[in-house]
């Protein structure tokens, strides 16, 4: 694998929490951390898709943002 070491902070608590659950899955530190990454990467494209295709379906039903947080309230209130 073709890597480059990359030294960040994180608060004791955290870093205490991840070695444990890396312990526990009998993993490196290193590898939780490549996982978390591609995870949260994989997450973010999800989110990504969804904004875009939300884009496409407002544009086609001519809708305006304030059309959208209106719809979103009414929805979130049961209407």
């Amino acid at each position: 694998m073709n890597a480059q070491v990359v030294n960040f902070s994180l608060p004791t608590k955290l870093l205490k929490l991840a070695d444990r659950v890396a312990q526990n899955e009998a993993r490196t530190r290193s590898e939780l951390f490549r996982e978390a990454i591609r995870v949260y990467l994989l997450r973010r494209a999800a989110w990504d898709e969804l904004f875009v295709y939300g884009e496409r379906k407002a544009k086609k039903l001519n809708l305006k943002e304030e059309d959208i947080d209106r719809l979103v309230a009414e929805y979130r209130h049961g209407k």
